[in-house]
């Protein structure tokens, strides 16, 4: 395969992807004490870099996993990639629909009921009502949320909420998939189920790029797994591989 057909198999490239944020190092008591101090020009700003350099490619039916300790900028490279967040240097390239879960409930209305944000996120999402009319009885019944439909999501738990974001999400079928500890919300049984989601997905062609502290999710789940480090790839490879390393640190 030549390099450019190797890169249209490709259907994810981060190219030296930097990130940096500017964080204040003042104390201010109040909104009006900051930007008095910022018209001042006294506020003081320390450069955090989340990551470093990153670079990877995920091929068209892959399921690429992202491990690493809290803060090692897994989920600023989901954002990146999901086109949230524009990276301070490095490009990255995606070829396909993007269904993003990662702040599920960010897109849901809490003073309206799961059936009316079901409705809502379809149209965000680019749905017909009557599109998602056919698609409802599917997304209630996988939330298992039958006995609370007509319920405000304000009275929901994280964990429901979660639900109907992932039952929503993925009953679309998009060309991507990019999951950020969703699948850690919930019991067991309904985690069970979310994995089998996946594999069914994957199996219909949909390339998955998750984040997880379960690395036994890891393992069931994923081909390749990159290792972040301090907004550093320290490694990147097969899963087993990886994840007997990262494993060894533990």
């Amino acid at each position: 395969m030549s390099g450019g057909q190797a890169a249209l198999a490709n259907v994810i490239e981060v190219k030296n992807v930097t990130m940096r944020f500017n964080m204040s190092k003042e104390r201010v008591d109040s909104i009006k004490e900051y930007f008095i101090k910022l018209m001042k020009k006294q506020l003081r700003f320390e450069e955090f870099l989340a990551l470093k350099d990153v670079s990877m490619e995920v091929p068209r039916g892959d399921v690429f996993g992202i491990v690493g300790l809290n803060g090692s900028g897994k989920s600023t490279l989901l954002k990146i990639v999901s086109g949230i967040l524009k990276p301070s240097a490095g490009t990255v390239t995606v070829r396909g629909t993007i269904s993003p879960l990662i702040e599920l409930g960010a897109g849901f209305d809490m003073d309206l009921t799961a059936r009316e944000n079901v409705y809502l996120n379809g149209a965000v999402l680019g749905y017909s009502q009557a599109q998602m009319r056919e698609k409802f009885d599917d997304i209630i019944s996988f939330a298992e949320l039958w006995d609370f439909v007509d319920v405000a999501l304000k009275n929901y738990s994280s964990g429901m909420v979660a639900r109907l974001g992932f039952a929503i999400a993925t009953i679309t079928k998009p060309d991507i998939l990019i999951v950020d500890e969703i699948l850690a919300v919930g019991d067991y049984l309904f985690q069970q189920k979310c994995e089998e989601r996946i594999r069914e997905m994957m199996s219909g062609g949909t390339t998955v790029l998750i984040v997880s502290h379960s690395i036994e999710q890891i393992e069931r789940l994923c081909k390749h797994v990159m290792w972040l480090d301090h907004g550093r790839v320290r490694m990147l490879g097969e899963t087993q591989e990886v994840c007997d390393a990262y494993r060894s640190i533990g």
